[in-house]
Order: C-alpha cells, then sequence, then structure tokens
C-alpha cells in the first residue's frame, strides 16, 4: 500500500461518518501496543485557539531541548501535517506503513476516520521516541477520540457556539463536553471564559479533583503598547516584554496560556527555563492563521469558520486600515455563515464567494445574498482559482486579498500559490 492508496483507505473511512465515543479508540490502541504509554501527553480542548496555543507550547518545549510530538487536524495541504515531529511533518511512506499496520489490526472494527488517524498519530510518536505529545482534540471533548489518552495536563482554550448538531446546542452543554477532558487529579489550565463556561469546567474540576489554574484569576497577561506582552501569576513567575511570533491581538492570550502550561510541567520535572520559553514563542510557526503569504502584506489567509473567529479576524483587519479589503470567502455547510460574514462584512470592499473544493460548502450564491443585503459588491465563482484571480485583477497595490471563512478553502489556495512559486 503506497500513500495515495492509504489516503484512499483513509478517506473512505468517512463512510463511518463522526462517531463519539472512546471504546474503539481503546481497542486499537491495545491491539497496537498501547504506544501512549511511552510519552508524555498535554491534552488541548476547546472551540477558537486549540491549534495555536498546542504551537505556541510545541515551539517552548523543542526550545528546551525535548522531542516533541504534535497531532492536530485538519491539515492545510498534506495529510502529513498532522502528525508533527518537532515541527516537521512525518513522510508520505511512513502514512503508508501505518495505515497498513493499522488497517489489518483494525480489519473487523467499523472504524471512523479521526478514531484511526488519532492512533495512527500516537504510533508515530512512539516509533519516533518523542519525550512528550501535545494532543488536539477534533470535536468536543468527552467522547473524542483524542480523550482515550490519559494526560499530564489538560489545556481549555476560549469555548463558544460549534459544531452544535454534534455538541449541543447551548454554551453549557459544549462546554460540558470540552471540559469531559478533565481526568481524576491531572491538572487543568482554562483561558478567560464566559461565566457559564467557567462555571461548567470549575465544577469539572472539582468533581475529579482536579488542581484548575485559570486565566484572569490565577495568571495574568498584559499587552503593551509596543506589540509585545507580559506575564505573570500567583506563583512569583514574571515574564516581560514577550514577543509572539504568531501576529493578532489575541495571540498573548493563547501563549499565556502555553506559558502557563509550561510552569506547570516544569513543576511536574521538565527542564523548561525561561530562555526557553521566550525562544519559542519567538519561534513558533503555525500556518493558515493571520497568515501573510510570502511575507508580503497583499494576500492574507486566516482559518475563521465560526462567529467568535471571524471577530477575532475583524479586530485584526482593522487594524491594518487597508485601502480596500478583497476577501475571496468560502464556508463549509455545517457553519452559520450568517454570523460570519457578518463579522467580516462590515471591512469588505468585495466579496468573492466560492465553495471549497471536495468538501460539502455553502451556496456561494447565498453568500453573495447575504453581501449584498450588506451593500458590499459580490460575484459568486465556479473554482477556488478563478474566484482568486478575479480578487488579483482587482486589487491595487496597497489593497489586501483576504482569504478566510475555512481552512479547507486556506489549503486550497495555499497550494495554488505554492505552485505559482514552484513554476517561478
Amino acid at each position: 500500500m503506497d500513500f495515495r492508496e492509504s489516503l484512499e483507505f483513509l478517506y473512505g473511512l468517512q463512510r463511518f461518518g463522526i462517531k463519539l465515543g472512546l471504546e474503539i479508540t481503546r481497542t486499537l490502541l491495545e491491539r497496537a501496543g498501547m504506544p501512549q504509554q511511552h510519552f508524555l501527553c498535554v491534552h488541548v480542548a476547546g472551540t477558537n485557539g486549540k491549534g495555536s496555543t498546542a504551537a505556541f507550547l510545541a515551539a517552548i518545549l523543542q526550545a528546551a531541548g525535548y522531542r516533541v510530538g504534535l497531532y492536530t487536524s485538519p491539515h492545510l495541504q498534506s495529510f502529513c501535517e498532522r502528525i508533527r515531529i518537532n515541527g516537521t511533518a512525518i513522510s508520505e511512506a511512513e502514512i503508508a506503513f501505518l495505515t497498513n499496520r493499522l488497517r489489518h489490526l483494525s480489519a473487523e472494527i467499523p472504524i471512523t476516520f479521526f478514531e484511526f488517524t488519532t492512533v495512527m498519530a500516537l504510533c508515530a510518536f512512539a516509533e519516533h521516541k518523542i519525550d512528550i505529545a501535545i494532543l488536539e482534540t477534533g470535536l468536543g471533548g468527552r467522547l473524542d477520540a483524542t480523550n482515550a489518552v490519559t494526560a499530564s495536563l489538560s489545556l481549555i482554550t476560549p469555548i463558544s457556539l460549534d459544531h452544535q448538531e454534534h455538541l449541543g446546542t447551548t454554551l453549557e452543554v459544549i462546554a460540558g463536553e470540552k471540559a469531559g477532558i478533565i481526568k481524576e487529579g491531572v491538572p487543568v489550565i482554562c483561558s478567560e471564559q464566559e461565566e457559564e463556561v467557567f462555571a461548567v469546567v470549575r465544577q469539572q474540576a472539582e468533581i475529579c479533583h482536579a488542581p484548575l489554574l485559570c486565566a484572569g484569576r490565577d495568571f495574568f497577561v498584559t499587552v503593551n503598547d509596543a506589540g509585545s506582552f507580559d506575564y505573570q501569576d500567583n506563583d512569583d513567575h514574571r515574564l516581560q516584554a514577550l514577543a509572539s511570533g504568531l501576529p493578532g491581538d489575541h495571540q498573548p492570550h493563547n501563549a499565556a496560556l502555553a506559558i502557563a502550561a509550561a510552569f506547570r510541567l516544569r513543576q511536574q520535572g521538565l527542564n523548561l527555563g525561561d530562555a526557553a520559553i521566550r525562544q519559542g514563542l519567538t519561534k513558533v510557526y503555525w500556518p493558515g492563521r493571520l497568515e501573510w503569504w510570502g511575507g508580503k502584506r497583499q494576500i492574507l489567509l486566516d482559518g475563521a469558520h465560526n462567529a467568535a473567529g471571524a471577530t477575532v479576524l475583524a479586530a485584526y483587519l482593522a487594524s491594518l486600515n487597508a485601502p480596500a479589503l478583497h476577501w475571496l470567502g468560502g464556508v463549509k455547510s455545517d457553519k452559520n455563515f450568517h454570523e460570519i460574514l457578518a463579522a467580516i462584512l462590515p471591512q469588505t470592499t468585495r466579496l468573492y464567494a466560492v465553495a471549497l473544493p471536495e468538501i460539502k460548502s455553502t451556496d456561494p450564491e447565498e453568500l453573495v445574498a447575504v453581501a449584498r443585503m450588506f451593500n458590499v459588491p459580490a460575484q459568486a465563482f465556479a473554482s477556488v482559482a478563478e474566484g482568486l484571480q478575479a480578487a488579483r485583477d482587482a486589487c491595487n497595490p496597497e489593497d489586501i486579498i483576504l482569504v478566510a471563512g475555512s481552512l479547507f478553502l486556506v489549503g486550497a489556495v495555499r497550494e495554488l500559490l505554492c505552485k505559482e512559486e514552484e513554476r517561478s
């Protein structure tokens, strides 16, 4: 089985849909030899900021000399990106090898795509003899496949409404699912939350006798005028004039969660000095999140795909003061596109609406109709490539082309841009 055949098999598992539960993952982990027992784990759940927080912490740990595994989803361009060792995606050959091995071990099990890939990641981490893994939940937390692992530390990023069809329709219910990663006696660190969310997290921590640290209560971040930020906590840890390698006023808060995690891991015996924290924060790389393509301030890629993410993106756009904003937008069919558009359209000069490649999408004409309600000129295009070219044709040198609405859209555009670079 080569890499292409592996992907065909993996994506074929999507016929089982999204099936929340831990029994099948645990069964396959047992058959695979319990790979998760060979390294420490940090578990990350939340609605927004999971990937950035995980990337910050991975960079800090790597700067301290640890061998770090990072498991995130979805990928932008290559499936291999989901499983990284010290920032580098594992190879296509490794994907093929692990797929073939686990396919035989799970032959009679109706396993889902995410359950399979989670076990694959843990096996890859064991093969690479990592010291510590950072696992990002795929959906929810309580019944997410990653929750079959008992972590040394749990992190909860900001929680908002998303995936209501799977997790519930209220913040309290969704928070209950996300807080399901909290384990008996395992410390948990939580971002600032809406009061009803925090109440759920606090209650679950109490039930599990899990020490709880909360942003704004136990640790604090102050963003300075110069763009740097300061961190301090109730244990007298103080770090001043920190710099983030990721743009956006929200990133210091994600970084603070990672810093708090680093100090907690230090208490658990890891050698994480202040210098490693500083270095990791500046060297972090997380593509597709407020990413300026090629380092030039012309094409901005951002994976905002829900109301909370769109609000953060809108705040960043407001700080740019661009003459015009040309938005290439596409949204998955299961997302509330009205809320996403309502946040960003007030700053948009023109919308170029597209469907997402190979993903069930909101009809671009529906996006156009909403844009026109905001008096924003809009047009639907038959492909991402056509929409991007139209935006480029209309864009002046000082203008910005925004690509947002879905990580799948960002991935498709990055693929086009990478191919352009290869040809040039």
